[in-house]
């Protein structure tokens, strides 16, 4: 499961010659960053355009970074991640648009307490799909990666991110829902990040542990519940492993969401470049013929 297949060299061109386009939709700032982002810029070095949209602000997210002044980043949180999300983007090379909702926080307690009202998680999906929908229409993505039904861990608004990503994908190509400015387009490949699976997470644990060193990820596999979304669903790796350091780069530049010194950063480069070399993914849409597994989501695609 671990072992790359060499990256293709071709250009990203479609069957046109135009460059290939990817729209990747997520919850909130800096999850572009931790999902997806070695695979991003592999694909611009290659010449695809790509679309990051985020869904909302990232308003109620905690400052997670214990070497910054929490109160005062709260006093003026939207500000800083938006100016978190221009420097990740400029890192990953990328466009970005905001969809423009409110971040839905994170319910705790038991039994937990309902979404804010108005936020993102609360609104009704054809509200919040609607603009996703114009900008399909107008960007016109060949490829689109977003969440699976559980949102990766269920946090509201990364599964209103699935919902929204899939009405959309379905929704664009079809003048008669969601009118707008845009003409219809289909997007023709839908993925779903799978990034934190067992699979993964054992293999970077086991390298540690044979080397000597301790694993930051011992009590979370102590703890892991098998699902059957996790592994198994896997059908396409992207190696990407010279690109690690920028997927850091672009992390770390949204410093209020990362602790520098977290167990994020606990293994060393060479270690996750060498034990696992990709950025997985699970096919869930696509209006063209391919074989699984793949190691492109460009695969079908190219010129």
């Amino acid at each position: 499961m671990s072992q790359a297949v060499p990256a293709s060299s071709r250009p990203a061109l479609d069957r046109h010659g135009e460059p290939l386009r990817l729209m990747a939709v997520h919850a909130h700032p800096d999850d572009e960053s931790s999902k997806g982002a070695a695979s991003t810029v592999r694909y611009v070095h290659e010449g695809a355009d790509i679309l990051v949209v985020s869904c909302t602000g990232g308003e109620r997210g905690d400052v997670l970074n214990p070497n910054l002044d929490a109160e005062a980043i709260k006093a003026d949180i939207s500000n800083v991640r938006r100016r978190e999300m221009a420097r990740a983007a400029q890192i990953l090379g990328v466009r970005h648009e905001w969809l423009g909702f409110e971040d839905s926080g994170f319910p705790e307690g038991d039994p937990k307490p309902p979404v804010p009202s108005g936020s993102f998680a609360d609104l009704p999906l054809e509200v919040v799909a609607a603009p996703l929908v114009e900008l399909i229409r107008a960007f016109r993505p060949h490829v689109m990666t977003t969440y699976d039904e559980h949102g990766g861990y269920p946090h509201p608004d990364h599964v209103r991110t699935h919902e929204v990503s899939v009405e959309a994908f379905e929704a664009a190509p079809d003048p008669g829902r969601y009118p707008g400015d845009s003409a219809p387009w289909q997007p023709l490949k839908l993925y779903y990040h799978m990034t934190f699976h067992k699979a993964r997470v054992m293999a970077m644990h086991e390298a540690l542990l044979g080397a000597g060193v301790e694993s930051p990820y011992a009590q979370w596999l102590e703890s892991w519940e098998d699902k059957p979304h996790d592994a198994e669903r896997l059908t396409t790796l992207v190696p990407c492993a010279e690109y690690f350091p920028d997927r850091d780069r672009a992390l770390l530049a949204h410093e209020t969401q990362v602790d520098p010194d977290g167990m994020w950063f606990k293994v060393s480069m060479e270690t996750q470049q060498r034990v696992w070399p990709t950025e997985d993914f699970q096919l869930a849409r696509s209006l063209v013929d391919i074989e699984l597994p793949e190691n492109d989501l460009f695969a079908g695609l190219r010129a």
